[in-house]
């Protein structure tokens, strides 16, 4: 395996300014707002808005259903199919291999905008059981459908085999890893929320979640991606590793 640890280099990379200044908002923001006290980790807060998404998707439809068709189309059917099953993944890839960042204990003020933040994605699926969404898709609706469904599938997949090898990996050896599902792509595990939360947005074909998307996508997650590339470059082979991988889309970004 290529992923050993290997002598630090003398002068990382300094994360770009705008990271930097992003990372510390979002850390006060997320863990920090208000101080006090902190009775909660953040994973507690993550994993109950994951693991609730196929419930509260349910009771919506049920809610819904007597008032508009929507609630109980087949785009909401797949829709509760689709977001509430990628939950229930989150809950058992959180159970098998947790991520350490999402371990911190956080105070009432940030786990108050943690769960907000974490609803903005519920908004997806109110939009279109709800009827207020009313998509018309680009090409026909089966079409359409399995490209969704696919979309989501493929970025399962990614997302579970990235976390995954990265937890196993990093309990044998420290260091960078440059094989497997991170052979080409530097952030497979964000690439892989991407094309999940992306598919969501597809199916409801509405703006909101474009904008959403564009707050976490370019305010989280560029972020902690500037902000980790700065400290693999420490590692000796990071320069022939960046030269030859891509941030998350091979030949494009």
């Amino acid at each position: 395996m290529n992923s050993v640890a290997q002598p630090l280099a003398a002068t990382p990379a300094t994360a770009p300014a705008w990271a930097r200044h992003m990372r510390r908002l979002n850390d006060w923001l997320l863990h920090d707002m208000l101080g006090g006290p902190r009775p909660l980790k953040f994973s507690w807060i993550i994993n109950f808005q994951k693991g609730g998404t196929f419930f509260f998707l349910g009771a919506l439809m049920w809610w819904y259903a007597g008032k508009t068709p929507a609630a109980t189309s087949t785009a909401a059917w797949i829709y509760l199919a689709l977001h509430g099953s990628y939950g229930l993944t989150w809950l058992l890839k959180d159970l098998n291999f947790p991520d350490p960042n999402w371990q911190r204990r956080i105070t009432l003020a940030s786990s108050c905008f943690a769960l907000f933040g974490l609803g903005l994605y519920w908004s997806f699926g109110w939009l279109l059981i709800s009827g207020t969404a009313q998509p018309h898709y680009p090409l026909p609706d089966a079409v359409w459908y399995c490209l969704c469904i696919s979309l989501c599938y493929f970025g399962c997949a990614i997302m579970v085999a990235a976390d995954a090898q990265k937890f196993y990996t990093l309990r044998v050896k420290r260091g960078l890893i440059t094989d497997g599902v991170f052979k080409y792509i530097r952030h497979p595990n964000y690439l892989g929320e991407m094309m999940i939360y992306g598919a969501f947005a597809l199916l409801v074909w509405h703006w909101w979640p474009a904008v959403v998307l564009a707050y976490f996508w370019i305010g989280l997650f560029a972020t902690n991606m500037a902000m980790k590339e700065a400290s693999m470059s420490r590692y000796p082979e990071w320069a022939a590793y960046k030269k030859r991988s891509w941030w998350v889309l091979p030949g494009l970004l």
